[in-house]
């Protein structure tokens, strides 16, 4: 018996010891290694397809592919945040007895950094900058001999300073910088020559020769508004809402350039998606041309709101 009483009061002191020492090692926080990168890359693929054989009602075969890449690296501690991503994208559309036609074009970067002054605070004093300009030639189809458009014709540059509120910044931003730099690339000689995307046209004798080559940098001074905001909207459904507002102090301040995209994902599975698009412009420096009585020649017009939607079911890997 005294041996049985001795193994229970072993076992009792061995338990009774062992036991806090085991659930301290299971509660022992983490070790923290500071601040990290975060980084993420998406591919896509996108396609939409119709086809017609002896359909009464008519038709055209038409097939349309557009391929994009994003890529974003971001960091981000208890007091600073800088942002990073680069988006492309090129779409094309060929339909029956028709030549080829773009349907998308983009070179985009964004970087945005900001620092706040505690650790409870949603406020930033924030820096943004953001380039655009795309891959290929623009055309007014079918006219494929004068192109309407070109690489760095135009590239937009935004670059300025100012204040951000963001409770999760990367998911709700709002920003307003009262001091924004927007400069205006238009490095095709003709595009420059005929003052295109608001840079000063050449100046030309009574026979059209040029006198003075067309500026090929317009550069601005003025106020930009931001707001992004991304969420859940039900179960498999993402939603984007990006909207920019800019006017320019010393050109027609008050006449407010708009750019608004709104987009929808729509998750199948791991890779099969399909996704909803509309993206909403108004840019007073572009303005629009329409053809005279004389063959050949355009007046100006007006600049117009410009609109472009999207629909298509594709893959998207990320990486």
């Amino acid at each position: 018996m005294k041996y049985i009483l001795l193994t229970l009061v072993c076992f009792t002191f061995f338990f009774s010891n062992a036991q806090p020492d085991s659930l301290y090692l299971k509660e022992k926080p983490k070790k923290y290694d500071g601040p990290q990168w975060a980084k993420k890359n998406k591919a896509t693929v996108d396609l939409s397809e119709v086809a017609f054989v002896n359909w009464n009602a008519g038709g055209s075969n038409s097939i349309s592919g557009l391929v994009g890449l994003q890529s974003s690296r971001n960091y981000s501690d208890k007091y600073f945040t800088w942002r990073n991503n680069v988006v492309l994208r090129y779409g094309v559309n060929k339909q029956e007895s028709r030549e080829l036609r773009k349907t998308d074009d983009l070179i985009e970067f964004n970087s945005n950094m900001g620092y706040k002054p505690s650790v409870a605070s949603n406020w930033y004093y924030s820096a943004k900058l953001n380039f655009r300009t795309q891959f290929a030639n623009g055309y007014k189809y079918p006219n494929k001999d004068n192109p309407i458009s070109r690489f760095m014709a135009p590239g937009y540059l935004f670059f300025g300073g100012g204040m951000e509120y963001g409770k999760k910044v990367d998911k709700l931003s709002a920003y307003f910088s009262p001091l924004t730099l927007k400069a205006t690339f238009v490095l095709d000689e003709d595009l420059a020559n005929s003052g295109a995307f608001g840079v000063d046209a050449a100046v030309l004798d009574a026979d059209g020769n040029v006198i003075t080559p067309g500026k090929r940098l317009r550069k601005e001074l003025g106020i930009l508004i931001n707001n992004s905001y991304e969420t859940k909207v039900a179960e498999n459904i993402n939603m984007q809402h990006q909207i920019s507002l800019y006017t320019d102090y010393v050109n027609n301040f008050g006449n407010v350039d708009l750019d608004w995209r709104l987009d929808f994902d729509f998750k199948v599975n791991s890779f099969v998606r399909a996704r909803f698009g509309s993206h909403l412009r108004y840019d007073d420096d572009v303005k629009t041309k329409k053809e005279t009585d004389v063959p050949g020649e355009f007046e100006e017009e007006g600049a117009k709101i410009q609109w472009k939607q999207f629909l298509g079911i594709g893959f998207a890997v990320d990486f």
